[in-house]
């Protein structure tokens, strides 16, 4: 069984650590305040925060991250308007990520899961799905395992490349939950 380290004590690090510990793997949540000197234990890294907040982790991190699984679940928001992705056309935070932290396995998951649809594991009538997208097949294969453990499904959703189409889609899913054109129970789930 692994053991994940996550970023992060809101929400959705809380609902990622439940999805994880009903699976079986141990995991550690690191607050904003602990996270300059906190030590980093588990085999998989979780970045649950804001994206401007990744690169202090990875400043005082970047040895201890390497080797490491690093899960990003970033929206990259401009959170002055809340109306675009601040990372370079064509680009993903999870690509910016992993060009920081070349010794580490990036991959893209959660960021088109709300917090309540984790805690719950279900979309509707349908089982919550949690998509990931990275280069390193095993990285992926180990937190699809993770998750599918503790209830959810997981689907790999392809290459590094993919998590710009994936926080498109985040993206989309905050706003309209934000106009309340969907509520925040809503969200992603795959039917065949």
């Amino acid at each position: 069984m692994n053991t994940y380290t996550i970023f992060g004590t809101g929400n959705m690090g809380t609902a990622i650590a439940e999805v994880l510990g009903k699976g079986g793997a141990t995991t550690v949540n690191i607050s904003h305040a602990e996270a300059a000197t906190a030590s980093i234990t588990g085999d998989v890294v979780i970045f649950a925060l804001p994206y401007p907040a990744i690169d202090e982790v990875i400043g005082n991190h970047r040895e201890a991250l390497a080797g490491k699984i690093v899960v990003d679940i970033t929206n990259p928001l401009n959170f002055e308007t809340f109306d675009e992705l601040v990372v370079p056309a064509g680009s993903s935070a999870t690509a910016e990520i992993q060009a920081k932290l070349p010794d580490s396995s990036v991959v893209k998951a959660f960021n088109t899961n709300f917090a309540a649809t984790l805690s719950t594991g279900t979309v509707g009538d349908l089982s919550t799905t949690v998509l990931v997208a990275g280069d390193d097949e095993n990285a992926k294969k180990t937190l699809i395992e993770g998750v599918n453990a503790g209830g959810l499904d997981a689907v790999d959703a392809g290459s590094l490349k993919r998590a710009h189409e994936l926080e498109a889609l985040g993206f989309l899913q905050l706003t309209l939950a934000g106009a309340e054109k969907i509520s925040w129970t809503g969200g992603f789930s795959l039917a065949e």
